[in-house]
């Protein structure tokens, strides 16, 4: 243990041979404690059950629910969780600080439709190489030393030569490193707030997301006029690819119901009673008893007909394994690419 005054909260562990730790000054614990006491104050206020039936009433599509209004915090973060907000100095502790801050400022200074939740949150260890090699990318910092340009070394430059490179995407979970840091913060914080371990769901079910790094958003528009195959076999090993990552999660036992306070994607909130509402939050779940998600923002600059001939179908069957309701909405547009008015 360290001396000379330095008082620690330190966890040891020796798991197969790994050694794992994890240390936070006495200053730093007491602190972390104060925010995780402030967080639980704000989610124990009669508002936040209003608020939690608003979005319950919402998901459960019942006639005449207000739609919630929530900001996304995390697109100004500069501004939201400025450094200066921050006490911590080791980086345990700042990974901690962030996730309460985040919560305890969003109802101090925005109080918008959000639920403070009563929980804690802590996620899988997994390690994915998702193509079969790295994707570089060069980053520069602003004036106030914030990374804000950046651009990939786009491997794709050619689909047909380069498609072969591509390979099936291999994960890896860490339990035994997810087990003990999900002890270290509930020997921390467990009396304050319950310590939940959230499912893992891969985010590369947003296919065409993954296209920028691999070959850039003006060769991928272009690909799709000049060479309409091989846009096609692309989106097909995504989509293999999405559903092999989601099936793995499954086989693994790192999907979690995640029908209440959790996001999916952005600020879209999972309150629902519609969707394994029975089921125990701790225990392994299924794919079709889970929030999935998937968009396609970078093809907003096609036209209907090319997105559902090019894009669609892979993005539609994606999420399908997960349950209806979180994918119904792509399966609404018609032949023409276009939403029905009825």
């Amino acid at each position: 243990m360290p001396g000379k005054g330095l008082l620690s909260l330190l966890l040891l562990l020796y798991l197969g041979g790994e050694r794992m730790e994890w240390q936070l000054s006495a200053t730093e614990r007491t602190y972390l404690r104060e925010l995780a006491a402030r967080q639980a104050e704000y989610a124990a206020l009669p508002i936040m059950a209003k608020r939690r039936q608003m979005w319950y009433h919402l998901n459960d599509t019942r006639p005449g629910a207000r739609p919630p209004v929530i900001i996304e915090t995390w697109t100004f973060d500069r501004d939201f969780l400025p450094e200066s907000v921050f006490r911590c100095a080791s980086e345990d502790g700042r990974n901690i600080e962030r996730q309460l801050l985040r919560n305890v400022r969003n109802h101090e200074l925005l109080d918008d439709d959000k639920v403070i939740p009563d929980t804690f949150e802590v996620h899988w260890f997994v390690d994915v190489n998702e193509f079969g090699f790295p994707i570089e990318s060069e980053r520069v910092k602003d004036s106030q030393g914030i990374e804000t340009g950046y651009r990939f070394k786009h491997p794709i430059a050619d689909l047909d030569r380069d498609f072969p490179m591509l390979k099936p995407a291999v994960c890896r979970v860490d339990r035994a490193r997810t087990m003990a840091w999900k002890q270290f913060v509930e020997e921390l914080l467990g009396d304050l707030l319950r310590v939940e371990l959230r499912g893992w769901m891969p985010y590369q079910s947003m296919l065409t997301h993954r296209i920028i790094p691999l070959m850039g958003m003006e060769a991928f528009f272009y690909a799709m006029h000049d060479n309409p195959d091989a846009v096609h076999r692309l989106m097909a090993y995504l989509r293999d690819n999405a559903l092999g990552m989601m099936r793995w999660a499954e086989t693994e036992g790192l999907l979690r119901v995640n029908n209440g306070n959790e996001a999916s994607f952005g600020s879209s909130y999972n309150f629902t009673t519609r969707l394994a509402a029975d089921r125990d939050k701790d225990a392994p779940a299924r794919l079709g008893s889970v929030w999935g998600a998937s968009n396609s923002q970078e093809t907003v600059g096609i036209s209907p007909a090319m997105f559902r001939e090019f894009c669609l179908p892979s993005t539609a069957i994606s999420p399908r394994p997960v349950a209806p309701s979180s994918w119904r909405d792509a399966r609404s547009i018609d032949a023409t690419g276009r939403r029905p008015t009825s």
